[in-house]
């Protein structure tokens, strides 16, 4: 007779689907199946006429490799956008990259070493175009290594000529609709960057500024205010804009108290009086002259501290008794608020300093200093003439770029505005009828549009969408209309914006036309628009622009500085030209941090850098990881957090290994065993899947894939590992093949493996095709083909109560035998004996439980009687007493059962009889 090898193992050979999973090298193999198989066309293909689900991709900017935060946003867009197409829909996704601006032209100059007013500006834009759609190519390989399923081959970049062209139609119709207007008043401006800003493109850091109080000399009190030896202090801790002042604001209702100190009389808000002469030194108690109220003073008028000017005193409600003096020194050229209450009284709107930060001229003696370098001049000047009182440092959050990170401020200069104030009622309006993700962004959007001033969409830089208006050369006036804008979108549509820069205007104009005063020759306007107008049009030059795609779209899913960018810029858009948001739904995460919770930085060397975890570990771990956090918070990432995640892939890989060594033989076709012939084990991990099963999809349709990852890794490892595959892997060894008991469990793990790699293919995308490559009778070139099942196995509730009561006994058996082994009593569990003195409900429990020596994992088992005396060694737990000792007997070759009965059966020397039987069953 031919020996026989009494091999236990029926798990794939290692190079099938191996124990490691070597993401690295096997997610690119996997990728390359994609892209043959075309993966993303073929899905789009499937779902075609189902219902759409429409996730807009907010663009990045091309500038850079991707950092973990880019990660993040395209990972969790992947997964909601894979589960909505399991799920039946048709949900394309097409990226997108944000192309124009400031950084890419310092990119340029920096990188090239030029001068940008030196190159010619058509030269210089085609640089830049370069540089972007490099970045583009580099980006765009980053996240498909990253899994990423979209329309890659046909991206929207904000550089294409189709896009530019829809832009400008979304600003010709702003500007059709009165909301685009021409001003001077100030704005967010740096100096570094040569350019306005929009609010969205501050930031605020920290800074050490000059903090001083300069009395203003009374020239004229009115009859009210004595000007002899009296002095208006006022606060400010940007002395560089002292030579923009024109007045002096005081609170209407605020009570000042004129102060003689040190032989001069000083007017300060009464309920600053004592902080500011602390201040200034003074420890004597001043003589208070007399209170006056803020409205008693208006009109006075002051002598500029060292320019032939006059400072008036007027009444703003944007004082406040918080700091300073309650005396706010105004320069409506330097300040929206100054600005504002500057038009109330007519006075004139002054900002001696250029577009380089240079004061002019009209600064007088500081003309061509830099401005934060004449805080110093200007400083010394007060001091030696004795207008300075006082002067301090301050720290405090100060304005930057967001892009070159130096200090901003406000400069008053003509530029192109949105006017938000017009239809702001019809934006919180709006912003009302959009889901929100979390909550509170409802609020904060709310907040931020309520708030806002009027949108500054003028830039003066040449790497951005032209503002396409024209001005008459006779009268000044300027020319934006339906034909101008029709003309311009149909050659900004063939050949791109670069013709605006390439073209005179005479070449640019629609025939015939001519300025109401007859004017015939135009000139061109020089700035550009706001990137934030470039990406903010997207809903209009993609979703409304797309065949496949629709307007509005179901869900915008960005970072939450998003609020106050995207968000807000798309809102305004959408609202100014349809009137109504582009967006049924806002979905926002949180900031990625350090395993410590700081800011990751280079100068911290912080930084998780996606692209070498990649390499290191692979993407589905990066994108476990993304599954694994509350993302609507900020987010902590190191490699101690990867690893951890790293072992949770690994319990995961191993389940799907096992399923799938327990499958080699199995048919769907032929092998699959009815419901009602399941043995009992087998339908309560059915039963056990169907109640995961169900929760996961919830927290993927509620977005929390946090839920999916919990639930999925405890399945995995509570109830599969430890439990169902240890107590199910002797009849699925060693029975016949055929045998009812082993294609009952193999029914069982066919139906979990088939619908856990469904569930896990949008977070796991890589090792789902993986495994699904090897599942029995797929058919399908890929899981993302398919669409989640139905139920399982309908949900037996009398079935999972009967369980959770056997494995609540279970666990308390376990715990006698952990002591047990570590008093090396036994070793492994089915080197265990163990003896059951239960009371009356766990007796019940027992006898309820088939097969109670595997379900206990030990080789033998004896339920005594309630009521039986206790043996004087055995432990209490829970209503049970238990003895644990070694069970007597040879240990089978086959099953490893410890029992007395090995080597019954002559011709199975080193078998028990269960084995002896079943080998008798594999010889047939």
């Amino acid at each position: 007779m031919e020996k026989l090898e009494y091999n236990k193992t029926l798990n794939l050979p290692e190079t099938e689907f191996p124990m490691r999973g070597n993401l690295p090298q096997r997610e690119p193999e996997i990728q390359a199946k994609w892209d043959a198989l075309n993966i993303y066309a073929k899905v789009q293909e499937q779902q075609a006429g189902k219902p759409k689900f429409i996730l807009h991709d907010g663009p990045p900017y091309a500038n850079g490799d991707i950092h973990i935060g880019h990660a993040m946003n395209k990972v969790l867009k992947d997964i909601i956008v894979k589960y909505k197409t399991m799920s039946g829909f048709d949900a394309p996704y097409v990226p997108g990259w944000d192309t124009h601006g400031m950084p890419i032209e310092h990119a340029i100059i920096k990188n090239k070493g030029i001068n940008r007013h030196e190159v010619p500006v058509t030269e210089f834009r085609q640089m830049c175009y370069d540089y972007a759609l490099d970045f583009v190519e580099r980006q765009k390989g980053q996240f498909q290594r990253l899994g990423v399923r979209g329309d890659w081959q046909n991206p929207y970049i904000t550089l294409q000529p189709e896009y530019e062209a829809r832009q400008i139609q979304v600003f010709g119709e702003m500007a059709k609709n009165g909301y685009i207007y021409k001003g001077l008043k100030p704005v967010y401006y740096c100096a570094a960057c040569e350019t306005a800003l929009a609010e969205a493109e501050v930031e605020y850091a920290d800074k050490t500024s000059p903090s001083i109080y300069v009395k203003f000399e009374v020239l004229d009190g009115k009859g009210v205010l004595p000007a002899e030896n009296t002095s208006i202090v006022i606060w400010t801790t940007t002395p560089w804009t002292l030579p923009a002042n024109v007045a002096i604001s005081l609170g209407p209702d605020f009570e000042y108290d004129l102060v003689a100190v040190n032989g001069e009389n000083l007017l300060i808000a009464q309920h600053l009086v004592s902080a500011v002469l602390k201040t200034a030194g003074v420890d004597a108690q001043p003589k208070v002259l007399k209170t006056f109220k803020g409205s008693e003073l208006e009109l006075v008028t002051c002598k500029h501290p060292f320019l032939d000017r006059e400072s008036l005193v007027i009444l703003g409600d944007h004082v406040t008794l918080e700091s300073g003096t309650g005396c706010v020194h105004t320069a409506p050229g330097h300040g929206m608020e100054d600005y504002l209450v500057g038009l109330k009284y007519d006075l004139p709107i002054l900002a001696p300093v250029d577009g380089q930060g240079k004061f002019t001229a009209e600064a007088g003696k500081y003309a061509g200093q830099f401005y934060i370098k004449a805080n110093k001049q200007i400083i010394a000047d007060l001091q030696e003439s004795g207008r300075l009182l006082v002067e301090k440092s301050l720290d405090h959050s100060y304005p930057h770029c967001w892009r070159c990170k130096n200090s901003v401020f406000f400069r008053a200069t003509e530029q192109w505005f949105g006017s938000i104030d017009k239809f702001r009622d019809k934006l919180l309006e709006e912003i009302k009828k959009v889901e929100w993700s979390p909550v509170w962004g409802e609020v904060r959007l709310h907040n931020m549009v309520a708030d806002r001033t009027d949108w500054c969409i003028s830039r003066q830089r040449k790497w951005g969408v032209p503002i396409p208006i024209f001005y008459c050369n006779d009268c000044n006036t300027e020319i934006i209309n339906d034909s101008t804008i029709d003309k311009l979108s149909k050659l900004f549509a063939e050949h791109g914006s670069q013709i605006w820069f390439e073209k005179e205007a005479s070449e640019l104009i629609p025939h015939g036309l001519t300025c109401s005063c007859g004017g015939d020759t135009f000139r061109k306007e020089s700035d550009t628009m706001d990137v934030w107008f470039d990406s903010g049009s997207s809903h209009m030059a993609v979703l409304d622009a797309r065949p496949e795609l629709q307007w509005p779209a179901d869900l915008y899913l960005e970072g939450s500085d998003q609020y106050r960018g995207w968000f807000n810029s798309s809102l305004s858009t959408a609202v100014a030209v349809r009137g109504q948001a582009p967006y049924k739904a806002i979905l926002s995460h949180g900031f990625t941090l350090d395993g410590e919770g700081r800011k990751q930085s280079k100068s911290l060397g912080n930084v998780v850098d996606p692209l070498n975890v990649m390499k290191q570990y692979g993407a589905d771990i990066l994108r476990l990881w993304v599954a694994s956090v509350d993302f609507r918070s900020d987010t902590r990432v190191n490699d101690a957090i990867l690893k951890q995640v790293a072992d949770v892939y690994r319990k995961t890989r191993n389940t799907f290994r096992y399923l799938l060594g327990n499958l080699n033989d199995f048919n769907p076709q032929t092998d699959l065993v009815p419901l009602d012939q399941l043995l009992e084990l087998d339908r309560w991990a059915l039963n056990k899947f169907e109640q995961v099963r169900e929760r996961v999809l919830k927290g993927y349709e509620a977005n929390e894939f946090h839920v999916v990852y919990h639930e999925i890794n405890n399945f995995c490892t509570v109830a599969m590992s430890n439990f169902y595959f240890d107590v199910s892997k002797d009849r699925m060894y060693t029975v016949a093949p055929k045998a009812l008991e082993r294609r009952s469990g193999q029914t069982a793990m066919y139906q979990i493996l088939v619908a856990l790699t469904q569930l896990l293919a949008p977070i796991l995308t890589h090792t789902a095709d993986e495994v699904w490559t090897y599942v029995p009778g797929a058919s399908e070139e890929s899981v993302q083909l398919t669409e989640f099942g139905g139920v399982v196995a309908p949900f037996d509730a009398e079935l999972d109560k009967k369980w959770d009561a056997i494995l609540s006994v279970r666990d308390e058996v376990l715990k006698a035998m952990e002591v047990a082994r570590q008093e090396k009593t036994i070793g492994k569990s089915l080197t265990a004996s163990l003896e059951l003195y239960p009371d009356s409900k766990t007796a019940e429990i027992l006898a309820s439980a088939p097969n109670l020596k595997e379900v206990l994992g030990v080789s033998y088992v004896a339920v005594q009687e309630v009521g039986t005396a206790v043996a004087a060694d055995a432990t209490q737990y829970n209503g049970l007493f238990v003895k644990v000792t070694a069970a007597g007997g040879e240990t089978c070759e086959r099953c490893r059962v410890v029992t007395p009965d090995v080597g019954t059966q002559a011709e199975h020397p080193t078998l028990c009889p269960v084995c002896a039987d079943n080998v008798v069953h594999f010889i047939k």
